[in-house]
């Protein structure tokens, strides 16, 4: 059956209570399906009933417009008149069959966690802002809807010559979208700990057990203990940090003693995996032994689909990140064709994104859609809200959660799922 299209259908009001209109655009979206395709569903699978369903509460009943395919109201009214039930209350009793028949699906958990490898070789570039954000909003609640800004049309949106991410009159669509709700932990893989100072916890002392230990052999605990949670409602106990230590300074001169050191990595995270779907590595701005550890981390590992993981690689619309970024991919290639490994690329973030610098960003912007593999995912603008939470100590999506960067950083985190 050919589905209807926009002229098949007429526009109905009524009304519905607030709780059902809530679940109703949360729950359609978790099934990746328009309200007005439930509805429709819904009203058909009421009038199939043999029986009424139990009266629904429809005190505080606001107005509620869809669009229906032509005619399915009219029948729907006649319906309602035959059964001796009013407009309202067939049409709540139909949302809430349609709710009850139609639960919010389960989260996927993959075999293995999803490993996203944040990286560049030069610094200043906002790693470990990127990798914040992606945490934050993969983690966020999935019963709760959160404006994500729609960024597929970036590249069609620099060739038409509109304005792009960062002026304020942004053209790019904001939709109210479910969470995923994944169980994330963010990695402090950098000596300079900026991911930790960022989300306001404390480092590990440099005489303490750390991440960097765990990878050469010293250390004699669990690396469990040394994560934290993230205590903000607003993750709901599912964002973990591994928090960051000085002796990451260290690191490549303890590797040059370890045994197949690219896996160290991989070896010292491999008791967290089971607790996770998404592990996120915030690297540090180096190609040294340390940077292999987090691209082999990073690679595809076997019946893993393409792209599950890999490397996201953070840059600038500037030409000393196009430099950075050939050195970058030289390693990874060269890791690549020495270990006969597959490393997927996730895309590039062009970060802190600012048209007032004019023609060295925006044609240094154009230079980065040229590449096409791998594609720009997200450009996320240059604005004061990350800063401020920066010197906050708090999540951006926390602090700012409808800012421009926040709703950016949600549809980094759709398009590269």
């Amino acid at each position: 059956m050919t589905p209807p299209t926009a002229s098949d259908r007429e526009k109905v009001v009524s009304k519905l209570p607030g709780r059902l209109r809530h679940s109703l655009k949360i729950r359609s979206a978790q099934h990746g399906i328009e309200i007005q395709t439930a509805v429709e569903r819904a009203i058909a699978a009421w009038r199939s009933l043999a029986s009424l369903p139990q009266q629904v509460d429809t005190t505080g009943a606001d107005s509620f417009s869809t669009w229906l395919p032509e005619g399915q109201w009219e029948e729907f009214k006649d319906s309602c008149s035959a059964r001796g039930v009013s407009l309202i209350q067939g049409l709540a009793q139909s949302v809430q069959l349609w709710l009850d028949a139609n639960p919010a699906p389960d989260i996927e958990r993959p075999v293995h966690p999803r490993r996203r490898v944040v990286c560049n070789q030069k610094g200043g570039v906002g790693k470990t802002a990127v990798a914040a954000g992606l945490g934050e909003a993969l983690s966020e609640d999935r019963d709760v809807l959160h404006p994500v800004r729609i960024s597929k049309h970036l590249a069609a949106l620099l060739e038409s010559g509109k304005q792009l991410p960062g002026k304020t009159n942004d053209p790019l669509e904001v939709e109210e979208l479910p969470g995923p709700g994944k169980r994330v932990l963010l990695v402090d893989f950098d000596p300079q700990r900026h991911l930790t100072k960022q989300l306001g916890q404390e480092e590990i002392p440099m005489d303490s057990e750390s991440l960097s230990k765990h990878m050469s052999g010293e250390a004699k605990g669990d690396i469990k203990d040394l994560v934290v949670p993230i205590a903000d409602d607003r993750f709901g106990g599912r964002l973990d940090l591994l928090p960051g230590c000085q002796d990451g300074f260290l690191l490549d001169v303890a590797l040059s003693k370890v045994r197949f050191r690219e896996a160290a990595l991989e070896r010292a995270l491999a008791p967290l995996e089971a607790d996770y779907d998404e592990i996120i590595i915030d690297c540090p701005p180096s190609l040294g032994l340390s940077m292999d550890t987090a691209i082999y981390y990073g690679r595809r590992r076997e019946e893993e689909p393409s792209g599950s993981s890999g490397v996201l690689i953070v840059v600038q619309a500037e030409d000393s990140s196009a430099d950075a970024y050939d050195l970058l991919v030289a390693q990874i290639e060269d890791l690549r064709d020495d270990m006969g490994i597959e490393i997927d690329y996730l895309g590039i973030v062009v970060n802190l994104y600012d048209p007032r610098r004019g023609y060295v960003a925006t044609s240094s912007l154009q230079a980065w859609f040229d590449i096409k593999d791998p594609r720009v995912v997200a450009v996320i603008g240059d604005l004061t809200e990350q800063r401020k939470a920066v010197r906050l100590k708090q999540p951006l999506l926390s602090y700012a959660p409808r800012s421009e960067q926040a709703v950016t950083m949600r549809a980094l985190a759709r398009e590269i799922s």
